[in-house]
């Protein structure tokens, strides 16, 4: 099978909107090419306007839902929107924070939830459960709870990346926006300015330790958001060639000359001892209250996710604002604003789960103008859902950098999907937590990173997606 991938293309909508288009999900489109189906032991109740799939009466929903940084909130809101509607019903939400080892049992077993969110960094595999998922062309071909049909309240391409063989399977709700995250009035207050290069990061390395601050900081499981920003900075400096590369589990791959430029400039600072030690021994989110809330560190790469999941832990005044990962050099492929934004949060529905139609009923609720708008204000993050974010993005200075982040970036957005594809997160956290305490060189880097692509590579009984 043979997935052409493009980069993100830029549409204008009204102001205060982000910019998107073609939306690639973590674990979406490059799924292998594995047919079947499935059939619902769904029980039946009578189709109406306002219950477009059938929910038996007075049903309840299974849904279970992965605890990361958007939280849970907006999921209850969404199953309090269904309560409402299908009345004497009610949805039952679930959080997880390891979603495959508490899941995949009740695959087997033939007992799935009616509606899983199916993320975090342990997430089950798409290609391995697509042939047990229920098609949601229906979803968003019904009318949502405004009485608008929901494909035409939906961003430009946030379809295609979770459809495979012409059956949609997977429906990524949120749009994510990769970036350097500061505080723009800490760096207002000292006189910096966000580095666009890895020189230019080093220099502002010693001005933090000068100030008696470190440049950057981690914590434990989120070692390879430092790898997240070293593969965007090197495709923006080696564009589509390393991006393939990569995507595409290529012998040396990790040895690519801007990946490798990328590793030495990130050695640099540890070496000079800009970067936070312990994060190693260190809870990822008691790390990045070192950084939110203590400032011991200066500069941050995440999702847009980081302002919600550290919301009770950020310092008064602390102005959340992101930036562009850095470039190798002035000269790079992609320009410094080229961006790395993808649809996360995939939402499916199994067909052996016992409420089909309350699972689906499920999603058009999260569809709805309310519960949008409510996921929006809640955590500053915007859905596929046109039309939900204001100018001000509801008083989130990280909600209104990240529309400009996708405004400058114009076309020059991006994705991969490798990691999540063949499930490559965990051994690569091992290998970033040694480097970044300082534990290892670029080559001991380049070295683990390469071993654990090669190790998918050379495994027949992996399916494998050529990416083009």
């Amino acid at each position: 099978m043979t997935i052409k991938e493009q980069p993100l293309q830029r549409r204008d909508f009204l102001r205060g909107a982000l910019l998107t288009a073609v939306l690639i999900p973590a674990g979406g489109m490059l799924a292998s090419c594995v047919g079947g189906g499935g059939s619902s032991t769904s029980p039946g109740g009578t189709v109406t306007k306002t219950n477009p799939f059938g929910m038996a009466d007075k049903s309840t929903v299974d849904a279970v839902i992965f605890k990361g940084g958007y939280g849970i909130d907006y999921a209850t809101f969404a199953g309090q929107v269904v309560d409402k509607l299908q009345k004497g019903s009610t949805v039952k939400v679930t959080a997880q924070t390891n979603i495959a080892q508490t899941l995949q049992p009740r695959f087997v077993g033939g007992n799935p939830p009616d509606v899983i969110d199916n993320s975090g960094a342990n997430l089950i595999g798409i290609n391995t459960i697509r042939a047990q998922l229920e098609d949601l062309t229906s979803v968003i071909n019904a009318k949502n709870y405004e009485g608008t049909t929901i494909k035409d309240t939906l961003y430009a391409g946030v379809i295609k990346p979770g459809t495979f063989d012409g059956k949609f399977v997977q429906l990524n709700y949120v749009l994510t926006v990769y970036a350097l995250w500061y505080s723009a009035s800490l760096f207002e207050t000292n006189g910096w300015t966000v580095p666009k290069t890895w020189d230019e990061m080093l220099v502002l390395g010693g001005k933090a330790k000068s100030q008696g601050k470190y440049l950057f900081g981690w914590g434990k499981e989120a070692a390879t958001y430092y790898q997240t920003m070293a593969i965007a900075s090197a495709i923006k400096e080696g564009g589509d060639e390393v991006r393939l590369a990569l995507e595409n589990l290529k012998a040396g791959c990790w040895s690519l000359q801007p990946v490798q430029d990328v590793f030495n400039g990130m050695k640099k600072i540890i070496d000079a001892g800009y970067m936070q030690p312990g994060g190693a021994g260190t809870q990822f989110t008691a790390a990045q209250a070192q950084w939110s809330n203590d400032e011991k560190f200066i500069l941050y790469p995440s999702g847009g996710w980081i302002e919600n999941e550290m919301k009770t832990q950020t310092k008064a005044g602390f102005t959340l604002t992101g930036a562009p990962e850095p470039t190798v050099t002035s000269g790079s492929k992609l320009p410094y604003t080229a961006l790395h934004s993808t649809a996360g949060e995939g939402y499916i529905v199994p067909s052996q789960a016992k409420n089909v139609a309350g699972g689906k009923e499920f999603l058009r609720a999260m569809l709805s103008h309310d519960a949008a708008v409510n996921f929006a204000k809640t955590t500053f993050s915007s859905t596929i859902v046109k039309g939900t974010i204001p100018a001000d993005g509801f008083g989130s200075t990280a909600l209104v950098s990240q529309v400009k982040l996708l405004e400058n970036a114009g076309s020059d957005v991006f994705s991969w999907n490798f990691v999540d594809l063949y499930g490559l997160n965990t051994d690569q956290l091992v290998v970033w937590n040694t480097f970044l305490q300082g534990g290892s060189d670029v080559a001991a880097l380049t070295s683990g990173l390469q071993s654990i692509t090669d190790k998918v590579r050379n495994d027949s009984s992996v399916k494998k997606v050529t990416v083009t």
